[in-house]
């Protein structure tokens, strides 16, 4: 892996090379092993946060982990293209639109002792900007190469906050054309409900019943390249105590291992029926 500038990481994709990088201020990660038109993002993965804003935080390192989605990357990465964060929500949100991208308040609680200042939230909102800037070199790129590409937005959720059953693979279709592509989501979907985790998790699959794919990733890309598909796809965190903080190995490696080759399969349905 190589530390890149954002300027040098567009430049590699203009010239389809492929790389593997972390960003020069270390907030993302992008990796390029070949050029297909499938992409796997993982934006709420990171748990880095600035030395600079620990005194000033209220919210606990374990609360942070609570609400990041630690794994996502794992799930994906040996895919030929993933790009992840590598910084914590709680400065700053890539699946949020700049106006909101910086958190006053978290889940309830207050966020900051002290407001921050704009020299803090400028720092923060460049790293959105930068890693965005990628994003629409990349997917610009791949639209411009195959024609139409599809996006597998990764998530996970805490599914103890909720006093209902809720599905272990939740799909957020609101916002994708859903004329055009809704046949691709519901394969996604039943897809993922073959998975076989270990113990006795059981799988369920379902759209649009815990989230709605309201997220800025899947928007960004949605409004600016008419013929990508974002399919938000939320794991409920089977894979660790939420209360415990601590990650199950062998059910993150079981997604991981099928999602090998249920994702691939997918993306070449996808590329057979829109390419």
């Amino acid at each position: 892996m190589k530390r890149l500038s954002v300027e040098q990481i567009i430049e590699k994709i203009g010239k389809e090379e492929c790389f593997e990088a972390v960003a020069a201020d270390y907030s993302f990660t992008l990796k390029i092993d070949s050029y297909v038109p499938y992409v796997c993002g993982a934006v709420h993965d990171g748990h880095q946060f600035r030395r600079e804003l620990w005194d000033n935080c209220l919210h606990t390192e374990y609360e942070r982990w609570f609400e990041e989605d630690p794994c996502t990357r794992e799930f994906v990465k040996t895919h030929p293209i993933v790009i992840a964060g590598c910084d914590s929500r709680f400065e700053y949100d890539l699946n949020r639109d700049p106006e909101n991208a910086i958190y006053e308040d978290a889940w309830g609680k207050q966020l900051w002792k002290e407001p921050l200042s704009p020299e803090m939230i400028e720092k923060s909102l460049a790293k959105h900007q930068a890693f965005y800037s990628v994003v629409h070199a990349l997917i610009g790129k791949l639209e411009e190469k195959f024609g139409a590409v599809i996006v597998y937005d990764m998530h996970s959720y805490n599914w103890r906050r909720w006093d209902r059953e809720v599905p272990v693979i939740n799909l957020g279709t609101s916002n994708i054309d859903n004329e055009r592509f809704g046949r691709i989501a519901e394969s996604w979907r039943a897809s993922l409900a073959e998975l076989k985790l270990p113990g006795d998790i059981e799988t369920t699959s379902r759209i649009n019943d815990t989230f709605f794919g309201n997220g800025y990733f899947l928007k960004y890309i949605t409004q600016n390249f008419k013929n990508t598909l974002v399919l938000a796809t939320e794991f409920k965190k089977i894979y660790c105590d939420e209360l415990r903080q601590i990650i199950y190995p062998e059910v993150v490696a079981a997604i991981e291992e099928q999602l090998r080759t249920k994702l691939p399969a997918h993306a070449k349905e996808f590329n057979k029926t829109f390419n």
